[in-house]
Protein backbone atom coordinates (compact mmCIF):
# COMPACT_ATOMS: atom_id res chain seq x y z
CA UNK A 1 0.00 0.00 0.00
CA UNK A 2 1.45 3.31 -0.77
CA UNK A 3 0.88 6.28 1.62
CA UNK A 4 -1.60 8.48 0.01
CA UNK A 5 -5.41 9.40 0.14
CA UNK A 6 -6.20 6.63 -2.05
CA UNK A 7 -6.08 2.72 -1.42
CA UNK A 8 -3.35 1.77 -3.93
CA UNK A 9 -2.01 -1.59 -4.68
CA UNK A 10 2.00 -1.35 -6.04
CA UNK A 11 4.20 -3.92 -7.50
CA UNK A 12 7.59 -4.70 -5.97
CA UNK A 13 8.64 -5.14 -9.49
CA UNK A 14 8.57 -1.81 -10.99
CA UNK A 15 10.41 -0.55 -8.42
CA UNK A 16 10.66 3.21 -7.93
CA UNK A 17 8.58 3.73 -11.32
CA UNK A 18 5.27 5.86 -10.80
CA UNK A 19 2.50 3.35 -10.74
CA UNK A 20 -0.56 1.52 -9.05
CA UNK A 21 -3.64 -0.31 -9.33
CA UNK A 22 -6.53 1.32 -8.15
CA UNK A 23 -9.89 -0.43 -6.45
CA UNK A 24 -12.87 0.96 -5.34
CA UNK A 25 -12.46 2.49 -1.80
CA UNK A 26 -11.94 6.03 -1.95
CA UNK A 27 -13.53 8.46 -4.90
CA UNK A 28 -17.08 10.22 -4.58
CA UNK A 29 -19.20 8.06 -6.90
CA UNK A 30 -22.40 6.69 -5.36
CA UNK A 31 -25.25 4.33 -5.93
CA UNK A 32 -24.40 0.72 -7.56
CA UNK A 33 -20.68 1.99 -8.65
CA UNK A 34 -19.89 3.92 -5.40
CA UNK A 35 -16.67 4.35 -4.55
CA UNK A 36 -13.38 5.18 -6.85
CA UNK A 37 -14.83 4.45 -10.11
CA UNK A 38 -12.94 5.76 -13.31
CA UNK A 39 -15.44 4.35 -16.29
CA UNK A 40 -16.66 6.51 -18.78
CA UNK A 41 -18.67 3.32 -19.95
CA UNK A 42 -20.27 3.05 -16.81
CA UNK A 43 -23.62 5.69 -16.12
CA UNK A 44 -22.29 7.19 -13.38
CA UNK A 45 -22.09 10.70 -13.08
CA UNK A 46 -19.40 12.21 -15.69
CA UNK A 47 -18.26 14.95 -13.00
CA UNK A 48 -17.89 11.70 -10.63
CA UNK A 49 -16.34 10.21 -12.81
CA UNK A 50 -13.66 12.61 -14.25
CA UNK A 51 -13.02 13.59 -10.05
CA UNK A 52 -12.26 10.33 -9.29
CA UNK A 53 -9.54 10.00 -12.03
CA UNK A 54 -8.01 13.28 -11.06
CA UNK A 55 -7.94 11.99 -7.48
CA UNK A 56 -6.50 8.75 -9.17
CA UNK A 57 -3.60 10.79 -11.65
CA UNK A 58 -2.99 12.96 -8.48
CA UNK A 59 -2.53 9.99 -5.86
CA UNK A 60 0.22 7.66 -8.93
CA UNK A 61 1.91 10.75 -10.26
CA UNK A 62 1.21 14.45 -9.14
CA UNK A 63 0.68 17.00 -11.82
CA UNK A 64 0.62 13.99 -14.75
CA UNK A 65 -1.51 13.93 -17.79
CA UNK A 66 -3.75 10.75 -17.85
CA UNK A 67 -4.30 8.88 -21.08
CA UNK A 68 -6.55 6.20 -20.93
CA UNK A 69 -8.13 4.52 -24.49
CA UNK A 70 -11.22 3.26 -26.19
CA UNK A 71 -10.80 -0.52 -25.59
CA UNK A 72 -12.16 -3.03 -27.46
CA UNK A 73 -10.41 -6.08 -26.61
CA UNK A 74 -7.73 -5.72 -29.34
CA UNK A 75 -3.75 -6.84 -29.38
CA UNK A 76 -3.18 -3.14 -31.23
CA UNK A 77 -0.56 -1.02 -29.17
CA UNK A 78 -0.23 3.13 -29.94
CA UNK A 79 2.68 5.32 -29.13
CA UNK A 80 1.51 8.14 -26.81
CA UNK A 81 3.71 11.22 -27.61
CA UNK A 82 1.58 13.50 -25.56
CA UNK A 83 -2.07 14.28 -23.60
CA UNK A 84 -4.91 13.40 -25.53
CA UNK A 85 -7.70 14.64 -25.13
CA UNK A 86 -11.15 12.13 -23.81
CA UNK A 87 -13.35 12.43 -26.42
CA UNK A 88 -10.10 11.86 -28.89
CA UNK A 89 -9.42 8.70 -26.97
CA UNK A 90 -7.76 6.21 -29.98
CA UNK A 91 -9.01 2.24 -30.38
CA UNK A 92 -6.60 0.74 -28.65
CA UNK A 93 -5.87 -1.46 -25.96
CA UNK A 94 -2.47 -0.63 -24.98
CA UNK A 95 0.06 2.20 -24.82
CA UNK A 96 3.46 2.90 -24.52
CA UNK A 97 5.61 6.03 -24.43
CA UNK A 98 9.32 7.41 -22.94
CA UNK A 99 7.56 10.72 -22.18
CA UNK A 100 8.27 12.10 -18.93
CA UNK A 101 4.60 13.63 -17.71
CA UNK A 102 2.03 11.16 -19.37
CA UNK A 103 0.19 8.82 -16.81
CA UNK A 104 -0.91 5.49 -18.99
CA UNK A 105 -3.85 4.30 -17.63
CA UNK A 106 -5.96 0.89 -18.80
CA UNK A 107 -9.66 0.16 -17.33
CA UNK A 108 -10.72 -2.63 -16.22
CA UNK A 109 -13.81 -4.97 -13.84
CA UNK A 110 -12.56 -8.44 -14.44
CA UNK A 111 -9.95 -8.13 -16.61
CA UNK A 112 -6.57 -7.14 -15.45
CA UNK A 113 -4.49 -4.53 -16.35
CA UNK A 114 -0.90 -4.96 -16.85
CA UNK A 115 1.88 -2.42 -16.62
CA UNK A 116 5.36 -2.97 -17.93
CA UNK A 117 8.95 -1.34 -17.56
CA UNK A 118 12.31 -0.94 -18.32
CA UNK A 119 13.81 1.44 -16.07
CA UNK A 120 17.11 2.01 -17.35
CA UNK A 121 15.98 2.81 -20.97
CA UNK A 122 12.90 5.18 -18.90
CA UNK A 123 10.39 3.12 -21.32
CA UNK A 124 6.77 2.11 -20.13
CA UNK A 125 3.80 0.64 -21.29
CA UNK A 126 0.58 -0.35 -19.77
CA UNK A 127 -1.65 -3.10 -21.69
CA UNK A 128 -5.57 -3.98 -21.04
CA UNK A 129 -5.32 -7.73 -21.22
CA UNK A 130 -8.79 -9.33 -21.19
CA UNK A 131 -9.18 -13.04 -22.40
CA UNK A 132 -9.95 -11.56 -26.07
CA UNK A 133 -6.29 -9.83 -25.67
CA UNK A 134 -4.38 -11.65 -24.02
CA UNK A 135 -5.31 -14.36 -26.81
CA UNK A 136 -4.51 -12.17 -29.43
CA UNK A 137 -1.13 -11.45 -27.88
CA UNK A 138 -1.72 -7.68 -26.41
CA UNK A 139 0.94 -8.60 -23.94
CA UNK A 140 3.60 -9.85 -26.63
CA UNK A 141 2.73 -6.54 -29.14
CA UNK A 142 3.08 -4.19 -26.02
CA UNK A 143 6.91 -5.72 -25.52
CA UNK A 144 7.67 -5.54 -29.38
CA UNK A 145 6.43 -2.12 -29.04
CA UNK A 146 8.45 -1.06 -26.41
CA UNK A 147 11.68 -3.08 -28.04
CA UNK A 148 11.16 -0.66 -30.96
CA UNK A 149 11.23 2.27 -29.23
CA UNK A 150 14.65 1.00 -27.37
CA UNK A 151 14.02 -0.85 -24.75
CA UNK A 152 16.02 -4.20 -24.25
CA UNK A 153 13.41 -7.22 -23.33
CA UNK A 154 15.67 -9.12 -20.89
CA UNK A 155 15.30 -5.74 -18.56
CA UNK A 156 11.39 -5.18 -19.22
CA UNK A 157 9.28 -5.88 -16.00
CA UNK A 158 5.39 -6.39 -16.08
CA UNK A 159 3.07 -6.35 -13.07
CA UNK A 160 -0.26 -7.77 -13.56
CA UNK A 161 -2.99 -6.35 -11.53
CA UNK A 162 -6.33 -7.66 -10.24
CA UNK A 163 -8.02 -9.50 -12.14
CA UNK A 164 -10.87 -12.82 -11.69
CA UNK A 165 -9.09 -15.73 -10.61
CA UNK A 166 -9.08 -18.94 -11.37
CA UNK A 167 -11.83 -19.82 -8.84
CA UNK A 168 -14.34 -17.80 -10.18
CA UNK A 169 -13.55 -17.44 -13.85
CA UNK A 170 -16.29 -20.16 -15.25
CA UNK A 171 -16.33 -20.83 -19.26
CA UNK A 172 -17.80 -23.37 -21.40
CA UNK A 173 -16.73 -26.20 -23.04
CA UNK A 174 -16.53 -24.16 -26.27
CA UNK A 175 -14.14 -21.49 -25.00
CA UNK A 176 -11.78 -24.31 -23.19
CA UNK A 177 -11.53 -26.26 -26.59
CA UNK A 178 -10.66 -22.71 -28.66
CA UNK A 179 -7.89 -22.16 -25.97
CA UNK A 180 -6.45 -26.02 -26.85
CA UNK A 181 -6.96 -26.06 -30.27
CA UNK A 182 -4.78 -22.85 -30.31
CA UNK A 183 -1.92 -24.44 -28.08
CA UNK A 184 -2.35 -28.52 -26.26
CA UNK A 185 -0.39 -26.51 -23.29
CA UNK A 186 -3.17 -24.61 -22.50
CA UNK A 187 -5.10 -26.89 -20.99
CA UNK A 188 -3.24 -26.64 -17.87
CA UNK A 189 -4.79 -23.09 -17.62
CA UNK A 190 -8.14 -25.02 -17.00
CA UNK A 191 -9.56 -27.21 -14.10
CA UNK A 192 -12.78 -29.32 -14.63
CA UNK A 193 -15.39 -27.84 -13.07
CA UNK A 194 -19.22 -28.77 -13.25
CA UNK A 195 -20.46 -31.02 -15.90
CA UNK A 196 -19.11 -29.29 -19.33
CA UNK A 197 -17.58 -26.24 -17.81
CA UNK A 198 -14.06 -25.37 -16.78
CA UNK A 199 -11.98 -22.69 -14.34
CA UNK A 200 -10.10 -20.49 -16.25
CA UNK A 201 -6.73 -18.91 -15.01
CA UNK A 202 -6.66 -16.18 -17.19
CA UNK A 203 -3.72 -14.79 -14.99
CA UNK A 204 -1.70 -17.46 -14.95
CA UNK A 205 -2.18 -17.90 -19.33
CA UNK A 206 -0.73 -14.20 -19.40
CA UNK A 207 2.22 -14.33 -16.97
CA UNK A 208 3.36 -18.02 -18.75
CA UNK A 209 3.00 -15.83 -22.25
CA UNK A 210 5.33 -12.91 -21.40
CA UNK A 211 7.29 -15.03 -19.56
CA UNK A 212 7.56 -17.36 -23.08
CA UNK A 213 8.04 -13.80 -24.88
CA UNK A 214 11.55 -13.20 -23.12
CA UNK A 215 11.41 -10.73 -20.59
CA UNK A 216 12.82 -10.22 -17.63
CA UNK A 217 10.19 -10.28 -14.77
CA UNK A 218 6.58 -11.10 -14.44
CA UNK A 219 4.79 -10.44 -11.08
CA UNK A 220 0.95 -11.06 -10.50
CA UNK A 221 -1.21 -9.99 -7.72
CA UNK A 222 -3.47 -12.84 -7.30
CA UNK A 223 -6.40 -10.25 -6.44
CA UNK A 224 -9.78 -11.73 -7.16
CA UNK A 225 -11.92 -8.91 -8.21
CA UNK A 226 -15.08 -10.84 -8.60
CA UNK A 227 -14.78 -12.32 -4.62
CA UNK A 228 -14.09 -8.99 -2.80
CA UNK A 229 -17.12 -6.63 -3.54
CA UNK A 230 -15.70 -3.94 -1.07
CA UNK A 231 -12.53 -3.85 -2.61
CA UNK A 232 -13.08 -4.24 -6.42
CA UNK A 233 -15.52 -3.79 -9.62
CA UNK A 234 -16.39 -6.96 -11.32
CA UNK A 235 -18.83 -7.21 -14.57
CA UNK A 236 -19.27 -10.40 -13.60
CA UNK A 237 -20.35 -10.26 -10.33
CA UNK A 238 -22.48 -7.58 -11.15
CA UNK A 239 -24.30 -9.37 -14.43
CA UNK A 240 -24.59 -12.53 -11.63
CA UNK A 241 -26.62 -10.29 -9.33
CA UNK A 242 -28.71 -8.68 -12.06
CA UNK A 243 -27.04 -5.33 -11.68
CA UNK A 244 -27.68 -2.79 -14.47
CA UNK A 245 -24.29 -1.01 -14.43
CA UNK A 246 -20.72 -1.49 -12.77
CA UNK A 247 -17.36 0.49 -12.39
CA UNK A 248 -14.52 0.78 -13.39
CA UNK A 249 -10.95 0.29 -11.77
CA UNK A 250 -7.58 1.68 -13.48
CA UNK A 251 -3.77 0.12 -13.79
CA UNK A 252 -1.88 3.34 -14.28
CA UNK A 253 2.35 4.01 -14.89
CA UNK A 254 4.05 7.07 -15.88
CA UNK A 255 7.86 8.57 -15.69
CA UNK A 256 8.44 11.17 -13.21
CA UNK A 257 9.36 14.77 -14.83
Amino acid sequence: MTNTDLPLLTSPALGAIAHGFTGRRGGVSTGLVAGLNVGLGSDDDPAAVAQNRRLATEAILPGGALVTLHQVHSADVIRVNAAIPIDDRPKADAMITDRPGLLLGVLGADCPPILFADEAAQIIGAAHSGWKGAFAGVGEATVAAMEKLGADRTRIVAAIGPCIQQKSYEVDSGFYVRFCEADPENERFFREGRPDHYQFDLEGFIASRLAQCGIGTVHVSGVDTYSDAAGYYSFRRATHRGEPDYGRQMGAIGLRS
